[in-house]
């Protein structure tokens, strides 16, 4: 190392030798202050200020390096030992008349620090051309150069998509705070027993043996005409779940309630199949679905039906709640998340007119709707999204109550929110493939609606974006330093941040009618906003692996989400659906923490702050979910 070396003086000899008008020989040597032998093997480079090209040598054996055809200009001076030790010298200049030596002292408080050597990625690829005056000429670093130009492009398109997906959800935020005022004034329909029409309520199921008793008991608990309400147990389950249901069944039914069992051996279609499978024997004008982690009100049909008085309403969504919110800062987290869709996207999208989705569960179908869409199909993983944009393209109505809440219970388990995550990111993508074309040329939908629609099919996408952006982030920092004339893209490019900005109006709006409007409540608010941030970059390799997996057609079963029906710190203990292992997506989150780590630290010793922060965060997100993940394995081996 240099430190060990105690390299404290460096004599630098510029000689002027004219093999070109315009250009100098420069040379120098290197010394031990110590004990004044030459230091071999250091590499050194010579980096135009104006154009930011490096042109690299090494120390001979005497400690010289020599640099011919060296163009007029100003120029800084790299020197970087065996050890990728690195020390920058002050700027000078090179001029027809310039033969000065000079000379750098060098202290014990200036020896270099221990950092990655950053100038490799961009220190090839010479190639030879020819002048306006018909010379061969070395462009130096030529190929890299216009490397560095390349992903600068890739680069700033993520980024600028990323702008472009920040202002989308800016637009349906403040669609949502204008839309406020009017809800304010907004007559609610009333219920009349006595107008009540057909329900069924549907509830699809497949191995949920800890929750199954608990949504049947709910839904046969609703406050609604007994002869106007019929319940479907939609049965795929290949363990004791089946048995468990059938005897709930048969006791809720000896109280009088039409309610109905219907199991299926063959699972095609999964949960869109078990849906279609028993649109034959749906009794009711309305089909009400709960996924088997819902707890309903009993009020919930009473609040939600007077709404079909609108004949062209073919969808009542209602809002999500969460019954084990407080169990833990995971759990935190992803009601942060779905209260911004929940609140912002869903009563944005509603307010301004513009396509939602039906949210697979806490919500009612029209059936004449359903039946009007083409049915329930199965070739996405978002049987629900799929069917929402078909039915709106056809002409019907949704209408979201933000004000209806469905309690429901999060995924208390990384590997469970996994899950959940990859079936809806790589359905969205499925949706997208399948419905893009379908949403540009379908006459009579409004400009707005076809861009927001496209937006809302594209939203699994942005984390392809965000993955491709913290990759590039490395050697975009490399190239910074390789090439100046390129810092000013980069500059332009820090524009971007405004991205998050955006993206904090968006979640503030959701989060500040939950909280007492104070401004501590702001700063709780900062804090789990980039907590939220931070573990969604963490999860943005996984949930691109899914989006990719959309896009590319690769099919896979259904994936349920793992249900566990605990609500307190304490309750779990695993189960059998709880099945964890290590996967080649945490190799990749363990490897992609120590590449962030790194460069965090690296960029740190080096005094260069900009993208620490980022890194950072990266670092800390990518390391939370490889740990978190890591711990529930070892936890259910036990």
């Amino acid at each position: 190392m240099l430190r060990s070396l105690l390299l404290l003086l460096m004599t630098f000899t510029l000689v002027s030798t004219s093999l070109y008008s315009q250009s100098k020989l420069v040379e120098g040597k290197f010394l031990d202050e110590k004990t004044m032998r030459p230091i071999d093997e250091l590499e050194v480079a010579l980096k135009n200020t104006t154009n930011g090209k490096t042109i690299v040598t090494e120390t001979d054996a005497d400690g010289i390096f020599k640099f011919k055809n060296v163009p007029f200009g100003k120029y800084r001076l790299k020197v970087i030992d065996k050890d990728y030790n690195a020390k920058t010298f002050n700027l000078f200049e090179i001029t027809e008349e310039h033969k000065e030596h000079y000379t750098f002292n060098m202290d014990d408080e200036n020896t270099f620090k221990t950092s990655l050597k950053v100038a490799w990625m961009f220190n090839w690829g010479d190639r030879e051309t020819t002048n306006n005056a018909g010379e061969k000429i070395i462009k130096e670093h030529y190929w890299s150069h216009l490397t560095g130009k390349i992903i600068l492009g890739i680069y700033a398109f993520c980024l600028i998509l990323i702008f472009f997906y920040s202002v989308l959800q800016l637009s349906l935020a403040i669609a949502y705070v204008k839309n406020k005022k009017k809800k304010k004034n907004e007559v609610k329909p009333v219920f009349d027993p006595a107008k009540a029409p057909m329900v069924t309520v549907q509830l699809p199921m497949f191995n949920e043996l800890y929750v199954a008793e608990r949504i049947i008991e709910t839904c046969a608990a609703f406050d609604y005409p007994k002869d106007k309400l019929q319940i479907q147990v939609l049965d795929d389950s290949t363990d004791e779940t089946k048995d468990v249901i059938a005897k709930k069944v048969a006791e809720v039914a000896a109280r009088g309630i039409n309610i109905q069992h219907i199991h299926r051996v063959d699972r095609t279609g999964y949960k869109a199949g078990a849906l279609d499978a028993a649109m034959d024997r749906v009794q009711g004008d309305f089909i009400a679905i709960f996924d088997s982690d819902f707890v309903p009100d009993a009020d919930f049909l009473q609040k939600t039906m007077p709404y079909f008085e609108n004949e062209k309403i073919g969808v009542v969504q209602t809002r999500w709640g969460h019954i084990n919110k407080d169990y833990s800062l995971l759990t935190e987290l992803q009601a942060f998340g779905l209260n911004g869709h929940f609140a912002i996207e869903q009563g944005g999208r509603n307010a301004a007119g513009h396509y939602i989705n039906f949210n697979g569960t806490g919500g009612i179908w029209r059936k004449t709707c359903i039946e009007d869409a083409g049915g329930w199909e199965h070739d996405t993983l978002t049987e629900d999204l799929d069917l929402s944009y078909r039915a709106q393209m056809k002409g019907w109505k949704f209408k979201y109550l933000e004000d209806v809440i469905a309690p429901a219970e999060l995924p208390i388990t990384m590997s469970a929110l996994k899950s959940q995550q990859h079936r809806w990111m790589k359905g969205g993508a499925e949706c997208f493939i399948k419905m893009r074309r379908r949403l540009i040329t379908t006459k009579g939908i409004k400009l707005s609606d076809r861009i927001h629609g496209m937006s809302h099919l594209f939203n699994s996408s942005v984390f392809i974006f965000i993955l491709v952006v913290s990759l590039l982030s490395v050697p975009v920092l490399q190239i910074k330093d390789s090439f100046s004339d390129l810092n000013l893209i980069l500059q332009f490019m820090a524009f971007f941040i405004i991205s998050t900005v955006f993206l904090m109006f968006y979640y503030w709006q959701s989060y500040r009618d939950k909280t007492e409007k104070k401004l501590g409540s702001f700063f709780r608010f900062v804090g789990r906003f980039f907590e939220f941030l931070i573990v969604s970059m963490g999860l943005s390799l996984s949930n691109t692996v899914a989006v990719i997996e959309g896009y590319m057609g690769i099919k896979s079963s259904f994936v349920r989400t793992p249900k566990f029906n605990v609500a307190k710190k304490g309750e779990f203990k695993g189960n059998k659906y709880d099945k964890k292992s290590l996967s080649i997506i945490n190799i990749g989150e363990l490897l992609l923490f120590l590449l962030f780590a790194f460069t965090a630290v690296n960029r740190a010793i080096y005094g260069d702050l900009g993208m620490v922060p980022f890194h950072l965060m990266l670092a800390t997100g990518y390391g939370l979910v490889f740990f978190y993940t890591i711990k529930e394995i070892r936890e259910s081996g036990k």
